[in-house]
């Protein structure tokens, strides 16, 4: 099990890490957009420092995700990224091709969330 784990944590992490480095190199193409989704890119592209953040936060959540002594922190950190790529394809991609993909990787997210709640006994009492 615990290969398993690691596993589903390294790739969760590297397509974090992938995503985040797209933000400041843009090596991937873009994919076709609808023009809502073009109004709402132009609008984070407006916002100046809202891709720089979540691009920052990407990459070093995505490292910290992959050792198991800082997992839990990733995890936290990645967990509001990880809502607004869910809300994004649920609510804002018209033929519904991410959705699958992201509910996974927020389930996984989730999982190394109850799986370190230990962790976070302190922080909230």
């Amino acid at each position: 099990m615990k290969i398993v784990k690691f596993i589903l944590c390294l790739l969760f992490a590297l397509v974090f890490i992938n995503a985040g480095l797209d933000k400041f190199l843009h090596y991937s193409p873009m994919p076709k957009l609808t023009p809502e989704q073009e109004k709402l890119f132009a609008a984070f592209i407006e916002i100046g420092w809202l891709m720089p953040l979540v691009g920052i936060v990407e990459i070093v959540g995505g490292v910290l995700f992959i050792f198991p002594k800082t997992r839990a922190l990733a995890a936290i950190i990645i967990l509001p990224v990880m809502v607004g790529i869910v809300l994004h394809n649920v609510w804002r991609d018209p033929n519904q091709t991410g959705i699958i993909i992201s509910v996974v990787m927020f389930l996984i997210n989730i999982w190394v969330i109850i799986d370190n709640r230990e962790k976070y006994k302190a922080l909230i009492s």
